[in-house]
């Protein structure tokens, strides 16, 4: 079956444009938006999105500052939000289904505590993760990687302008680990190193040391007052960031928690068909008022 794509470029009211692309038929409701994570990379949704597309029409698009959305000046939550929020009435969509990967996770559900009433559904993929997972994090990436590695990891990160192959050596590097399969998981690594470029450094330092002052943590109780009626987390099983802090937010928040065995930080590539049936089956529910999704 075809299934129509639809690109536009979004002027927000502080003159930034954002690139987005649709998946699917864009007169259902509710559409279901993904944010990707980063914080500084471009979308790299593009894979997943087709697994649902049928169900509903799939919204993405590059981050303000990212990808086909070039813009300078200081990044915050709330800009991003507002992002979110202008974006939503472009597309005349007054709710929507959020599913949030990795950082966007985060962005998701900063989103639902400013405006609770346009999230019809949200799905937390491998995030946000709460507590002291930072270092549980950094200990299990240094376990799956050799002397050597660690060594190499470390001088390209205290190199201070590298060369192309050193930036791209430097994220495989950073990335592979994300992998419960750590040979494929370098190759899926060497692949985005590659592509989910240009990264917007100082995207990542500003969002990242926000959320560090503000933690996410903070406003769990907020949070859970705010959420719609369906949530869910899905977690891979064997991503470096311990599964123990997924499993605490879901307890706090009271939704339930799907977790993917042998499966990394991006489930979708090392359990592709149980990762697919997980989002159908989100979708699905979240927007079963409309007859045509009984497929």
């Amino acid at each position: 079956m075809t299934v129509t794509e639809t690109r536009g470029l979004a002027a927000m009211t502080d003159g930034a444009r954002i690139s987005w692309v649709a998946l699917g038929d864009t007169s259902r409701r509710p559409p279901v938006v993904m944010l990707h994570g980063g914080p500084g990379l471009p979308d790299y949704l593009g894979d997943v999105a087709p697994a649902i597309a049928d169900l509903a029409p799939v919204y993405r698009y590059d981050q303000r500052g990212t990808g086909g959305s070039p813009w300078r000046g200081r990044h915050t939550f709330a800009r991003h939000i507002d992002d979110l929020a202008e974006l939503l009435d472009g597309w005349d969509a007054p709710s929507v289904v959020l599913i949030g990967h990795s950082y966007g996770t985060n962005l998701a559900a900063r989103f639902c505590l400013a405006h609770p009433g346009r999230v019809a559904a949200l799905l937390l993929m491998c995030g946000p993760f709460i507590g002291e997972w930072r270092t549980q994090d950094r200990h299990e990436r240094h376990r799956r990687m050799s002397a050597e590695e660690r060594e190499r990891l470390r001088l390209l990160t205290e190199t201070p302008r590298r060369t192309e192959e050193e930036e791209v050596e430097y994220l495989t590097l950073s990335w592979f680990t994300d992998h419960a399969d750590l040979t494929r998981g370098r190759h899926w690594a060497a692949q985005g190193a590659r592509h989910q470029r240009p990264i917007n450094w100082d995207m990542n330092s500003q969002l990242g040391a926000e959320g560090r002052a503000d933690l996410l943590d903070h406003h769990l109780d907020a949070l859970r007052e705010r959420l719609p009626a369906r949530v869910e987390i899905l977690a891979g099983a064997q991503d470096p960031r311990p599964l123990s802090a997924l499993e605490a937010l879901a307890h706090r928040l009271d939704v339930p928690l799907t977790r993917i065995d042998d499966a990394g930080h991006e489930p979708w590539l090392e359990q592709p068909e149980i990762t697919r049936t997980a989002l159908r089956r989100f979708v699905r529910g979240a927007t079963a008022a409309d007859p045509r999704n009984t497929t």
